[in-house]
């Protein structure tokens, strides 16, 4: 049978832009490639400037991502300020971030993924007497008759993995609705502390400039204590009812597996020497009983297949973004990140593998998943409930803090940046692996790069034609009908791919790099 070709560009429902190519042999995927297709130019805004500026500007990076590159820029100019961030700041920063991972978890699996395995339209049969779903029913309808009922549609056409129980398609919708509530609220309980959402305001090198009081505490609680019922009873509900039942085949068949090397930085310290509640590791060739311990040093940017002039496979530290938009074979503006050599998986997967909690072992082990697409939903929510718990401690931490007159949220010592210098962030956010890398002379900004979850799991192929984790994921995916390659989208979008943070400001029209001046 001969080969065709299936184009998806721009693939909804994800942040930014993103195109997938994909070849079919035999109703199967047999080759892939995934194009960012922007330039995002913020490393460079940064180049001569104080470094301070980085935890604004990169916040810039995307309007839901905001907060993850605050915190990771804030990490890497700790390290190169020599800044020691003292237990109250640690504390308010794992507030601020972990309330944002509970908002990212709702947002992907019911308003970015769901919608490719359940079909909405189903609540235009809807006969109870719920005033949303009644006002959901009363809008499809009229979108229906007037012809227009984007953004629901077009789509592509539901499957056999699809639910197909009217019933159980009305009560999915119920949830979508919840979780649209339950999004603002976490969003709410970022700033609290942050100060605004997005682009918060009161994380800073050496801690946070948000002292808080009892009151906020006590709001913060009551509107985590909302999230973690939410978690449980609903969202874990929904993709375990998903994972196995309809999506069962999918779960067992491993779609959308990658080559099972698994990345992790670790995040949210539990004290000021560590004790990170995701511990850092490394899993190669799926050996989840030889989780490596991760060194930095090894991680490298390919850009063989970016369009980027080539720099010898260097280091974060010592790399650039400078375009070259007539490079021959480049297809992306992402950059191909390789650890030890090897494309690597970042993300909620990548992290419960680390850690390993026993009631997700369970799950997969019960049920026969492989770890593939449906894996990472069952991954990003068990977390979920996981860190939402944490929380909870650090909370009953700050509020005893509180009370002690040696309590401090910064490290005033060192707020002036030095001669020279250099630190990086390595944590994780919702995403996956991030990392910040800054290099300071003569008290400013020489070199800063971001290397972000997207770039990680979205890169193209390296320098030795070895697939970036989502275009490997997509080979062998089934595609029985070429006009309908709904597999392709669930695929990627299991990523929960960034690409506006992934891709390195073009102007459409005329193809010049554009130049921007921040401030006055």
């Amino acid at each position: 049978m001969a080969t065709q070709k299936i184009v998806v560009d721009p693939v909804t429902r994800i942040e930014g832009h993103l195109k997938v190519e994909v070849e079919v042999e035999n109703g199967v995927v047999v080759d892939a490639r995934t194009s960012g297709t922007m330039y995002r130019g913020l490393e460079p805004l940064l180049y001569g400037r104080d470094p301070r500026d980085a935890v604004y500007v990169t916040e810039r990076a995307c309007g839901v991502c905001a907060s993850a590159h605050g915190w990771c820029s804030s990490l890497a100019l700790d390290e190169a300020f020599g800044a020691k961030v003292p237990a109250g700041g640690r504390i308010i920063r794992n507030l601020i971030n972990a309330a944002m991972w509970l908002h990212d978890a709702v947002l992907h699996f019911y308003h970015l993924s769901a919608l490719d395995y359940i079909d909405v339209m189903a609540v235009a049969e809807y006969k109870g007497n719920d005033p949303g779903l009644l006002a959901v029913k009363d809008k499809i309808l009229r979108l229906v008759k007037a012809g227009d009922t984007a953004p629901l549609t077009p789509r592509y056409q539901p499957d056999e993995f699809c639910v197909s129980d009217p019933d159980l398609a009305i009560a999915a919708v119920a949830h979508y609705l919840k979780a649209l509530e339950m999004q603002a609220k976490a969003k709410k309980m970022s700033a609290i502390f942050a100060g605004k959402q997005p682009h918060h305001s009161s994380i800073v090198v050496g801690g946070v400039t948000c002292y808080p009081n009892l009151y906020q505490v006590e709001q913060y609680r009551s509107l985590l204590l909302e999230q973690i019922d939410f978690i449980e009873n609903t969202y874990l509900a929904d993709v375990l009812a998903f994972g196995t039942g309809p999506l069962l085949p999918l779960a067992q068949a491993g779609v959308g597996a990658t080559d099972l090397n698994f990345l992790c930085f670790g995040a949210f310290d539990r004290s000021d020497s560590g004790d990170p509640f995701i511990p850092a590791g490394v899993i190669m060739n799926g050996d989840l009983a030889n989780i490596q311990t991760l060194d930095e040093n090894k991680i490298t940017e390919d850009v063989t297949y970016a369009w980027y002039k080539e720099n010898a496979d260097k280091s974060p530290y010592e790399e650039d973004t400078i375009p070259d938009l007539e490079k021959k074979d480049a297809y992306s503006w992402v950059k191909a990140p390789r650890y030890d050599g090897k494309p690597m998986e970042v993300g909620p997967l990548a992290r419960m593998l680390v850690l390993q909690p026993p009631g997700l072992m369970e799950i997969v082990e019960k049920y026969q998943f492989k770890l593939g697409a449906v894996a990472r939903h069952a991954a990003r929510a068990y977390e979920a409930m996981l860190l939402s718990k944490e929380m909870l401690n650090w909370l009953d931490e700050l509020e005893q803090l509180m009370g002690s007159k040696d309590f401090k949220i910064h490290d005033t010592d060192h707020w002036d940046p030095p001669a020279t210098g250099r630190g990086s962030g390595l944590t994780e956010v919702p995403r996956g692996a991030l990392g910040h890398f800054v290099k300071i002379k003569d008290h400013k900004t020489e070199n800063y790069q971001m290397v972000v979850p997207t770039t990680w799991f979205m890169s193209p192929r390296d320098e030795n034609g070895v697939l970036g984790p989502c275009e490997r994921a997509l080979i062998g995916a089934p595609i029985p009908d070429p006009d309908n390659p709904i597999n392709v989208v669930r695929i990627v979008r299991s990523f929960n791919p960034c690409i506006a943070c992934a891709v390195h400001l073009i102007n459409p029209e005329t193809n010049e790099i554009k130049k921007f001046r921040i401030g006055f």
